[in-house]
């Protein structure tokens, strides 16, 4: 879902931040020495925001706990849905413009707010989540697939969709693309050879770890017309799967 080049790349963000004191909101304190690993994408609404030295914060409620992070200024008013990619932590941060010190702040490069994403860029997802659709795999062969027993293929999946809505589905396919840890969970996209433009490419979230070309044996629930908002909408998605690579 990478550890020592991720720990790395947060270490250069580090003193990135650190050394565009005229830019960045100035911090007086001394950091925590505590090295903390990158943060994962979260959604939530926002429940203050404040503006100093050029960054907006948002606090953000995402259900399971509140975090403060920070962005280059942008638009945005408490009960905003937001998107918050993945961001360098900094420990005990100071706003001098603030006159205030953050425990935990998470600087990322913008912020979605309510379907705009800030810097003029179109609406969606975290930067590395996988489209609704993904092209056709080259050098794929799909020749030697065989129906998983008591299973469906992607194309009857798609046909049957209301009828399977809520209920475990286990097909055998090949990984066509694949998106570690956005939300906190793995994307994959799966194909069989059957199906037409789509109706061919089945997308899945999962805790297992696959590569592109993988055979996979793969099981979950379905869900269908599952809409994450910022202009992601999935007609069938199987969820929460287990992947055994074959």
């Amino acid at each position: 879902m990478k550890k020592p080049l991720y720990l790395l790349l947060a270490g250069i963000a580090a003193l990135a931040l650190t050394a565009c004191q005229d830019r960045a909101p100035q911090t007086t304190a001394q950091p925590s020495t505590k090295q903390e690993p990158a943060s994962v994408a979260r959604t939530g609404t926002v429940l203050e925001t404040m503006n100093a030295g050029g960054y907006t914060y948002v606090h953000v409620d995402t259900g399971s706990e509140q975090i403060w992070a920070a962005a280059p200024q942008f638009a945005v008013q408490v009960g905003d849905p937001v998107i918050v990619p993945e961001g360098m932590p900094m420990i005990n941060h100071h706003s001098s413009t603030l006159d205030r010190t953050f425990e935990t702040v998470y600087f990322v490069d913008s912020v979605v707010v309510a379907g705009v994403h800030q810097g003029g860029m179109p609406a969606g997802m975290p930067e590395g989540h996988p489209p609704i659709t993904a092209p056709q795999a080259k050098q794929i062969d799909f020749g030697s697939l065989r129906k998983a027993d008591g299973g469906n293929t992607v194309e009857e999946i798609y046909s049957a969709k209301n009828e399977l809505s809520g209920k475990k589905v286990t097909l055998r396919a090949k990984v066509v693309k694949f998106s570690p840890q956005i939300m906190g969970k793995n994307w994959i996209h799966l194909q069989d050879g059957t199906g037409n433009e789509g109706s061919n490419n089945l997308t899945i979230t999962s805790a297992d770890f696959a590569q592109v070309g993988d055979t996979v044996l793969v099981s979950g629930t379905l869900a269908t017309e599952k809409d994450f908002g910022f202009g992601y909408h999935y007609p069938v998605l199987l969820e929460d799967a287990t992947v055994v690579v074959e």
